[in-house]
């Protein structure tokens, strides 16, 4: 399994070998362009050395916001989004063992129970917890029972609503396409 979400191979490998860097994208997947989210975590490992729970967890809060905002930023809000990136990686450090996978693995949960644990996550409300269900269902291998259920509509098979969904540059069309015309129609609404 390999995930294909940024068009940066060196990005998309962290994604796919470290599950606190796949967190930390999906979190950081607001406001900017999914690539650039996607992207962010490899752009904080380069800088700081690791993406590590424990160590971003008590990295310096100034120097953090710093390695942020360094050319190209990870992030446009990158004080608020450094703040968020800590919160959660103290979460993982002191909820789970600094082992963010155990989110979806320990204890052998069904998909309801990892949505609650997403849900309870700092910067991950119901519809980013549900969209992160689904891209652990769709293509990181979780097969908890009921996670399409839990997902929502984020857990149709053949649908283009997320980053869940996201295979190829073609999938990345049509999901990009999808989120135009829900936008669109929220503005005419």
């Amino acid at each position: 399994m390999t995930l294909h979400i940024t068009g940066d191979d060196a990005a998309d490998r962290l994604l796919t070998e470290d599950p606190l860097a796949l967190l930390i994208g999906m979190l950081l997947d607001q406001q900017v362009a999914m690539e650039t989210a996607f992207a962010g975590p490899l752009k904080i490992a380069e800088r700081v050395g690791s993406v590590d729970a424990a160590t971003l967890a008590s990295y310096d809060p100034e120097s953090l916001v710093e390695v942020f905002k360094k050319s190209p930023a990870v992030h446009r809000f990158p004080g608020s989004m450094a703040a968020r990136v800590q919160s959660l990686c103290a979460v993982i450090e002191q909820d789970w063992g600094g082992n963010a996978a155990a989110i979806w693995t320990q204890g052998d949960p069904d998909g309801s129970t990892v949505l609650k644990r997403l849900e309870a996550l700092p910067g991950f409300g119901e519809q980013k917890a549900k969209i992160f269900l689904a891209l652990l269902g769709k293509q990181y291998g979780f097969t908890g029972g009921g996670w399409r259920e839990a997902a929502g509509a984020y857990g149709d098979e053949g649908s283009f609503r997320s980053v869940a969904d996201i295979v190829s540059p073609e999938s990345l069309t049509k999901v990009r396409e999808h989120k135009r015309a829900m936008k669109a129609a929220a503005r005419g609404a």
